[in-house]
């Protein structure tokens, strides 16, 4: 008989709790009446009246989703080219431009703020959405690099082997057999991006202009006044957004029941 042991249990049931109580604290003191968070004084929405009033806010919110988009597309577009195009190449030194490529998510995101900022700077680029633009789908694209490159790795070659074979020229192949499957990664790897481009503050300081704004900007520097409560009904607006996106995507994705197929007696006696 096996020795069974509750110790994984126990230890998935911490690492939830863990993961689980802040935000379940974001979203508990968004409805929170007073302006600290270690005081609960009762129940209220005075914070997302204050929030919706707050253009400031919604602009750098809006920032930050088009600077995550054009990264994440462009990151894709890119990743995805050069993760096809270095299968169709073989030269001495591959390994170590495929290493050069990954070296953005390996280098602290300090010194390549600062890398960012002085490159700028010598071509006399203005800060601003252009610059984070720039630096963001830079640090981007090893994310759907890696990932585009594992499943062409995986990938089955006769498929395109046969279309070629059938006199599709490589154009077709790549768009009609070798994109469809590549897909899943190349969304995988710009979904990826997108969060990390949400995400990112310390590359954004370096590069940002002195009129361009971005969320995690924008709550950094209020980092020093103190962070009210409409950051926490912020946060849950775009929890329930992330929660809803989810939802919807597993709905549609679903895969629909098949109909029953008819036994051979009964469509043989037909």
């Amino acid at each position: 008989m096996k020795n069974r042991t509750k110790l994984p249990n126990v230890y998935l049931g911490v690492l939830l709790f863990l993961m689980y109580v802040p935000i379940f604290l974001v979203i508990l003191y968004s409805f929170n009446e007073s302006k600290l968070s270690s005081v609960w004084s009762g129940f209220s929405l005075k914070w997302y009246t204050e929030l919706f009033r707050d253009r400031a806010i919604f602009e750098a919110l809006g920032n930050t989703l088009i600077l995550g988009v054009i990264s994440s597309l462009s990151a894709g577009v890119i990743g995805t080219l050069g993760a096809f195009g270095m299968t169709k190449v073989n030269f001495k030194t591959k390994s170590a431009v495929e290493y050069v490529s990954t070296l953005p998510i390996m280098i602290p995101e300090i010194i390549l703020g600062m890398v960012f900022m002085a490159f700028f700077s010598l071509l006399g680029l203005p800060f601003g959405m252009t610059t984070l633009i720039l630096a963001h789908t830079a640090f981007c694209i090893p994310y759907v690099y890696m990932l585009v490159k594992a499943r062409l790795v995986g990938m089955d070659k006769s498929l395109v082997e046969a279309a070629l074979d059938l006199g599709a020229s490589p154009l077709r192949v790549f768009f009609d057999i070798t994109l469809p499957l590549l897909l899943p990664a190349i969304v995988s790897g710009m979904l990826l991006a997108f969060a990390m481009s949400i995400d990112d503050v310390i590359i954004s300081v370096f590069v940002t202009g002195v009129n361009t704004n971005t969320l995690p900007l924008k709550i950094y520097t209020q980092l020093k006044t103190g962070v009210t409560p409409k950051i926490n009904a912020l946060c849950t607006l775009m929890f329930a957004a992330t929660l809803l996106l989810c939802g919807l995507a597993a709905f549609l994705g679903r895969t629909p029941k098949h109909k029953k197929q008819e036994p051979e007696s009964g469509r043989a006696g037909r």
